[in-house]
C-alpha cells in the first residue's frame, strides 16, 4: 500500500532493474591533513639524520687516519732511536775492543739497542693496524697498506685559540643536524597530538556515484545518482578517543625529552672538546720543551768521549729520554689534531 498525491490509499505493485557501476569515495579530511604535516616534518628530519650520519662518518675516518699519522710517525722516532743506540753499542764495542771500555757496558748498550728495537716493531704493528681500521671505514681494500702524506707529525689548526666557548655553542645549536632531526621528530609528535585532538572535529567527506540503466519489462533507459556526505566517527580513532589522544602526548613527551638529551649531549661535546683543545694546546709546548732538552742532554753526553760506567749509563738514559720525549710530543700533538677536528665536528661544521 501508499498513499498517492490526493491521499488514497491504494495498492501498488511494482518492480525495477537498476543495472551499472557505483563508485563510492570516502575522505578523512582531517586525519589527511595532519598525517600529511607529520610526514613532512619526518622526511626533513630523516634528511638531517643522513647529514648526521655523514659527519660522524668524515668524522671517524678523520681519527682513524690521525691514528694512522700517529703509529707512522711512531714508528719513524723508534726507527731514530735504533739508529742512535745501533751508532752508540758500535762505539762501545770498538772500545771493548781496544780494552779501554768495560763488557758490561757492551751489554747495557746491547740492551737498549734491542729494547728500541722492539719499540720499532710495536710501531710498525700499531701502523699496521690503524692502515686496516682506516681502510675499513673508507671501504677500501684492506690488502693494501696506507700510509700518510706526511713523515712526520704534522700540526694543523682548525680552531682560533681564542675562540669562546659561547660563540661555538651558538653555532652548534644552529647548525648540528642531530638538533635539527631531533626538532622535526618533536614537531611532528606535537602534530600527532594536534591531530588527535582536533582531526576528528574535520568532518570525512563522501561522495558516492551511480550510472547506468533503470526499467521494468515495459520500459528501460538510462538513469543516474548521486550522493554527498559528511561524516563523523566516533569512537576509536574519532570523536572522544582519550586513549588515541594519551597515546599522542605520550610520544610527544619522549620525543622532547629525546630533544632535550640531544641538545645536551651536544653542549657536553662542545665544552669537554673545547677545553681539551686548550689544555692540548699548552701541553703540547711542554712537550716540545721536553724533546728540546732531551736533545741537548743527549748532544753534551755523546760530547764526552770517556767509557766510564756512569758516563755510558747517563748516554743511554740520555737516549731513552730523547725517544720518549718525541713519542709523548707525537702523541700530543695528534690528541690536539683529534681534538680540534671532534670540535669542529660537534659545532656541526
Amino acid at each position: 500500500k501508499i498513499q498517492d498525491v490526493q491521499g488514497n490509499i491504494i495498492n501498488v505493485d511494482k518492480q525495477a532493474v537498476a543495472v551499472g557501476p557505483t563508485v563510492i569515495a570516502q575522505l578523512d579530511l582531517g586525519d589527511a591533513i595532519y598525517k600529511r604535516l607529520a610526514a613532512k616534518q619526518l622526511t626533513q628530519a630523516a634528511g638531517h639524520g643522513a647529514d648526521a650520519q655523514k659527519n660522524q662518518s668524515v668524522l671517524a675516518a678523520s681519527e682513524s687516519y690521525f691514528d694512522l699519522a700517529k703509529a707512522h710517525a711512531s714508528y719513524r722516532v723508534a726507527a731514530q732511536a735504533v739508529d742512535i743506540s745501533a751508532d752508540y753499542r758500535n762505539q762501545i764495542s770498538n772500545a771493548v775492543k781496544a780494552g779501554v771500555a768495560f763488557k758490561g757496558d757492551e751489554l747495557r748498550a746491547q740492551t737498549a739497542l734491542h729494547r728500541n728495537e722492539l719499540l720499532q716493531k710495536q710501531a710498525e704493528e700499531q701502523r699496521r693496524v690503524a692502515a686496516a681500521r682506516l681502510a675499513q671505514v673508507l671501504h677500501l681494500d684492506g690488502t693494501v697498506s696506507l700510509l700518510p702524506r706526511e713523515d712526520e707529525a704534522v700540526a694543523i689548526k682548525l680552531t682560533p685559540q681564542n675562540a669562546q666557548v659561547q660563540e661555538l655553542l651558538a653555532k652548534a645549536v644552529s647548525q648540528r643536524p642531530e638538533l635539527r632531526q631531533s626538532a622535526s621528530l618533536s614537531e611532528a609528535a606535537n602534530t600527532g597530538v594536534r591531530g588527535a585532538k582536533y582531526g576528528p572535529l574535520v568532518p570525512s567527506i563522501g561522495a558516492q556515484v551511480f550510472g547506468g540503466g533503470l526499467g521494468n519489462n515495459n520500459d528501460f533507459g538510462g538513469s543516474g545518482d548521486y550522493q554527498v556526505t559528511l561524516g563523523w566517527r566516533i569512537g576509536a580513532g574519532g570523536l572522544f578517543d582519550s586513549s588515541r589522544i594519551k597515546q599522542a602526548e605520550s610520544k610527544a613527551a619522549q620525543a622532547s625529552l629525546t630533544q632535550t638529551k640531544t641538545r645536551d649531549e651536544v653542549i657536553r661535546q662542545v665544552v669537554e672538546n673545547h677545553e681539551r683543545v686548550k689544555l692540548l694546546r699548552s701541553e703540547l709546548e711542554v712537550a716540545k720543551q721536553g724533546v728540546e732538552a732531551a736533545d741537548e742532554a743527549l748532544k753534551l753526553a755523546r760530547e764526552r768521549k770517556e767509557f766510564a760506567v756512569g758516563i755510558v749509563l747517563e748516554t743511554i738514559q740520555s737516549e731513552q729520554d730523547v725517544t720518549h720525549a718525541k713519542l709523548d710530543y707525537v702523541n700530543t700533538l695528534m690528541e690536539l689534531n683529534k681534538a680540534q677536528y671532534r670540535l669542529k665536528a660537534a659545532i656541526g661544521e
